[in-house]
């Protein structure tokens, strides 16, 4: 099972676009994260524990071969969605992160397709030690003009390269 985590919340987001096309070329079933949690607040952990769509969402991590994380850049680095839940896993017993196939990728508005975001995920990423793929880099610039009205990249070139992306995780998955 592939899971896909999204940086942004808003349903027609790109990077849940592009996070749906890296799900159907990497093939078989998919799971998706829902990072709608409260923020990290060591007292709401003190007093109720931790809550239990963190609980969830650790689960299909530790049950998943491999995760495609996309995200966009929020002010030259990570969303606030996405660290949310970085800190909130890094709550829970045991680390579900460890060893796991991770690909890392990004669909913004700017030229640079969200690079400084995703940098700022892999070093968040980095504490957790899963195995971030190689690449090829996906950073999807111009986001809201790469998809066409059905959610599919209109772009061969970048399609290809997403599929690249995907066959590099699956085989990373498949040998761990």
């Amino acid at each position: 099972m592939l899971l896909t985590i999204s940086g942004a919340l808003r349903e027609a987001s790109t990077n849940r676009k592009l996070l749906a096309e890296a799900a159907r070329l990497y093939g078989g079933p998919v799971t998706e994260a829902d990072l709608r949690f409260p923020l990290y607040d060591g007292d709401l952990e003190t007093n109720d524990g931790i809550p239990d769509a963190v609980h969830t969402l650790a689960q299909q991590i530790d049950d998943a071969e491999a995760v495609v994380i996309s995200g966009p850049e929020y002010n030259g680095s990570i969303s606030g969605i996405l660290k949310n839940a970085l800190d909130w896993i890094s709550r829970v017993d045991g680390n579900p992160w460890a060893d796991k196939p991770v690909a890392l990728m990004a669909a913004a508005a700017g030229r640079s397709g969200g690079a400084r975001g995703a940098y700022a995920t892999r070093l968040a990423m980095v504490p957790f030690r899963p195995r971030i793929s190689g690449g090829p880099e996906v950073l999807l610039a111009a986001s809201r003009q790469a998809f066409d009205d059905h959610g599919t990249l209109k772009d061969d070139a970048t399609r290809a390269l997403l599929g690249k992306a995907m066959d590099a995780l699956r085989r990373e998955a498949h040998a761990g």
